[in-house]
């Protein structure tokens, strides 16, 4: 098998340009060196600079036909540039439409014309590994339609987007009888408003404080929010981003007192992304406990490299012979794996995969994958976190 790690991209948008241009700015980092946002330089033995981008889809008229090089600066991307990015090589082709253009996004984007291509050719002719899938917010059947693609070329799948695919048990074993990993749902940025949200919840929880009302307001000025104006388009993503915080809680809390889901659409922030979060419990003596925090973060860089790690992650399933989803890296990198478990856990089963030490199944079969964790006086404890399956 290559040495390097063929990816191609659904949906040539900010977080696409933001992908793109991190391979391009860690290309010669020494493995030595802490990268912000990377587990690792050297991931299982393959460099960030190891990452090859191999073919792109999208429909907007601005972008298709054009190199990905070119692509990433046109349209509606409004990320920021860190980093400059030459012609690849990569013609962006026409995708699926399907639902992925809603109501809010065909005012400013026009389909480029000509019938869609053959994905599944395409994804074979450039020798594929790995297929990120960065389709907009309530892109359902657009979603499926691409897995089905993507199964039938032999690829393995990261999918970003809260289309319900690694979570789903018909999904799920679809992939494992095609012998492929997949990775998903819904990208977990680096420093986000879920991981902050999921951190603090399971600080008030470890700390016995009990958790009574919660909400997070979320606002941007990218197409993602302009597209997510569509109220219908949210009910996965309000599912997936409130299931990801309440994981973590133990004690049941009411759904009227949890809002969890983006809020508006500010043109002129572009591509940053602000977060209101708010935490109201009570401590010792049933006394009063509250939090008040705002996030700031320039949206799509906040994600790139956790799917700079995911590729990666797929890449070693596909060498290792595993299928189906990769449940310890879903859990480290995804708001919405098969099964959720602590962050701290889903960071050790995640350096435990990168390492060869437990494979796909690694929660829903410890017995298959062999999992030590550490206890306080250094010895193994093989019993596993309990796991929580997926809600919905």
């Amino acid at each position: 098998m290559s040495k390097k790690v063929r990816v191609a991209i659904i949906g040539v948008g900010n977080c696409a340009s933001s992908l793109v241009q991190g391979v391009e700015f860690y290309r010669h980092t020494e493995p030595s060196q802490f990268v912000p946002g990377l587990m690792h330089v050297d991931l299982g033995g393959y460099h960030v600079g190891d990452i090859e981008f191999s073919a792109a889809f999208d429909i907007d008229k601005e972008k298709v036909g054009y190199d990905l090089g070119e692509a990433i600066w046109r349209g509606q991307n409004n990320t920021v540039a860190f980093a400059k990015v030459g012609p690849l090589g990569v013609p962006v082709h026409r995708g699926m439409t399907h639902d992925g253009l809603g109501k809010y996004l065909s005012e400013v984007i026009e389909k480029a014309p000509g019938s869609t291509a053959d994905i599944v050719k395409i994804l074979k002719d450039t020798g594929t590994d790995v297929v990120v899938n960065y389709l907009p917010v309530g892109s359902e059947m657009a979603t499926k339609w691409y897995a089905e693609q993507i199964l039938e070329a032999g690829c393995a799948m990261v999918n970003c987007m809260p289309v319900f695919i690694a979570r789903e048990q018909y999904w799920r074993q679809r992939f494992e009888e095609r012998g492929l990993p997949i990775i998903g749902d819904d990208i977990k940025s680096q420093v986000g408003s879920t991981i902050i949200h999921r951190v603090l919840t399971r600080l008030f929880q470890e700390r016995g404080v009990k958790l009574e009302h919660t909400y997070q307001l979320n606002f941007g000025g990218n197409t993602d929010f302009l597209n997510m104006l569509e109220r219908e388009r949210l009910v996965s993503k309000k599912i997936s981003k409130t299931n990801s915080v309440l994981s973590q809680m133990e004690h049941e809390i009411g759904r009227e007192d949890v809002h969890i889901g983006p809020s508006d659409y500010v043109p002129w922030l572009k591509d940053r992304k602000w977060a209101h979060i708010r935490m109201e419990g009570k401590a010792f003596g049933e006394v009063p406990l509250t939090v008040d925090l705002k996030l700031e973060v320039h949206d799509s860089p906040n994600s790139a490299g956790i799917v700079i790690d995911a590729v990666r992650c797929c890449k070693l399933g596909l060498e290792r012979g595993l299928s189906g989803a990769l449940e310890g890296p879903s859990s480290y990198f995804m708001k919405s794996p098969p099964f959720q478990v602590s962050d701290e856990r889903a960071h050790e089963l995640t350096e435990l995969f990168i390492a060869g030490r437990v494979g796909a199944k690694c929660i829903s079969d410890p017995e298959a994958d062999h999992a030590p964790r550490p206890s306080q006086d250094g010895a193994a404890d093989t019993q596993p976190l309990a796991a929580r399956p997926a809600e919905g």
